[in-house]
């Protein structure tokens, strides 16, 4: 079962994505750096420089609030306890009729989540997100019935798309100097609290040997301290697109308008339809239907469209183990005994591993227009051995560690993806890349849930599941080697004579180190975005 990034984010995520707005350095090389190029002063809030206390208060209350919503020691332990004596569903139940619900929830939620981010300005979306996590804990605590559950999966859909007001909350408080580093601040905070949640839900159940209702009990105070400080938070003045693009078209009507009255010729007066735009002029100028427009050009640059198609289909493939690996670990090891169940500590181990693994991506030199097929392609490859490991082991430490190795891969490229598709795009252009990935990525994933895992569907067991995931894989990985062997091919055989090229200096990815957003799912697993 599943709940990140976030996240972007992602968890836009992060997942959550996924939908982190991440500017990274700027980047000698052949692509456009406009994402390297901050807004003019006017473009952001000048708090700052007049009183440095105030902002520094507000995103330090902001990490802090990050850090509290991300304790919720009974998540990695949510599978467990619906399968256990004191829920009593049958992993059926919770494969082929819980689980499912949270992919077509997060889908039917995400785009008004987004819109309403930007539109109410951040802090209502983290305070229905804050209201969602306590029913989620509510009906864990007091729910009986498989309706009840279904319910509790919808609710963790609505805090997974919520997570992507988190990650651009903090770009409304700071000028856009500061972007990056107060980034990596509330980056920091929410894997901080993942990885704290997970240890003290692992001490709870390994040292302490309390029940899963007693833990739950103390994940839901935890999650209302953090709705509570949702209602504390600051509320922004401006945002991404609608508050700021407002703000902008106010201002340039204002001085069109006072430049038409100051030069009004007599042929004004005669003509003053001429000097009236139309509403669909005023539409085809519009900003926001200009990066819909330039979206288009994105697919026509290989590089972007290659790492565009790696987020959709291996975030979808990345996803889907996560919402399911805590029911194959119950059937490869159905622990007996609360305290030998090590759920948390697994998390809490990868979590750090893709912690290191992204903050050891930003330091990767090579040439990426040559060998990004290649690089994802290995990977994937990996990725595609280790789940064939997890399906077949009857070893529950070997299913543990291949999950934490399959995690760490895929946040090694998270941000080298962020990088290679931000760094030539605006910011407002690449938060609308990022949300058009992250919804493919969701529809890709319900078609999945809906053919094999629903009940509706195939309705496969969790390790016929994993086989498929395993084929998936396994697919990707033949397109990028196949991709790579023709870029590679079509590289060397237009390098001139005598190697002329060798020489050629490698555009390295030159990234902030800071990992990824913890997206947190239903079934306690933290999908960094």
């Amino acid at each position: 079962m599943v709940a990140e990034d976030t996240a972007l984010s992602g968890d836009l995520s992060d997942g959550e994505n996924e939908m982190d707005l991440k500017l990274p350095a700027c980047e000698d090389g052949d692509v456009a750096v406009s994402a390297c190029e901050a807004p003019s002063p006017s473009d952001g809030p000048q708090e700052e420089a007049r009183d440095p206390r105030k902002w520094k208060w507000a995103v330090g209350f902001l990490c802090f609030y990050g850090f509290m919503g991300s304790i919720k020691p009974g998540e990695p332990f949510i599978t467990p306890y619906l399968l256990s004596a004191e829920k009593n569903f049958t992993r059926e139940e919770v494969t082929n009729e819980i689980t499912p619900v949270l992919t077509y929830s997060y889908m039917v939620v995400l785009v008004p989540a987004f819109l309403l981010t930007d539109l109410m300005r951040y802090k209502p979306v983290l305070i229905i997100q804050g209201v969602s996590q306590v029913v989620i804990w509510l009906i864990l605590l007091l729910g009986t019935s498989l309706l009840e559950m279904q319910f509790m999966e919808f609710f963790y859909g609505i805090t997974m798309a919520c997570r992507v007001a988190y990650s651009s909350y903090i770009f409304s408080l700071v000028s856009p100097t500061l972007y990056q580093r107060v980034a990596g601040y509330s980056r920091s905070a929410v894997l901080l609290g993942v990885f704290t949640s997970s240890v003290l839900g692992q001490l709870c159940m390994s040292v302490g040997n309390v029940s899963f209702y007693t833990l739950n009990a103390i994940s839901l105070g935890f999650v209302s301290f953090g709705m509570l400080l949702s209602l504390c938070l600051p509320w922004p003045k401006r945002s991404l697109f609608f508050n700021r693009l407002r703000n902008q078209e106010e201002k340039k009507l204002a001085a069109a308008a006072a430049a038409a009255a100051a030069s009004k010729s007599e042929l004004d007066k005669i003509n003053p339809k001429d000097t009236v735009p139309s509403s669909a002029s005023r539409w085809k100028d519009s900003v926001v239907l200009q990066m819909l427009l330039e979206v288009r050009n994105v697919l026509r640059r290989p590089n972007l469209r290659l790492w565009c198609l790696w987020w959709v289909f291996n975030s979808t493939g990345y996803y889907l183990v996560l919402f399911y690996v805590h029911i194959l670990w119950n059937k490869v090891y159905p622990a007996k005994e609360n305290k030998h169940v090590y759920n948390g500590a697994v998390e809490a181990a990868s979590t750090l591993l893709s912690t290191l693994t992204s903050f050891t991506a930003g330091f990767v030199k090579i040439r990426w227009n040559v060998w990004s097929e290649l690089v994802i392609g290995v990977i994937t490859a990996l990725q595609a051995a280790l789940l064939l490991l997890m399906l077949t082991t009857d070893n529950i430490w070997v299913c543990y560690t291949a999950y934490v190795l399959f995690r760490g891969f895929y946040q090694f490229l998270v941000p080298i993806a962020t990088f290679q598709i931000a760094s030539s795009l605006t910011k407002e252009l690449c938060a609308l890349v990022f949300g058009i990935n992250t919804f493919l990525g969701t529809i890709l994933k319900t078609i999945i849930n809906l053919i094999f895992a629903d009940k509706r569907g195939l309705a496969l067991d969790v390790k016929s599941q994993f086989m498929v995931y395993f084929v998936y894989f396994t697919i990707l990985t033949v397109v990028y080697f196949v991709c790579a062997a023709v870029v590679i091919i079509r590289h060397y055989r237009n390098q001139p004579a005598g190697g002329g090229g060798t020489g050629e200096q490698a555009t390295s990815t030159e990234l902030h180190p800071v990992a990824a957003e913890a997206e947190t799912l239903s079934n306690g697993k933290s999908a960094n975005a």
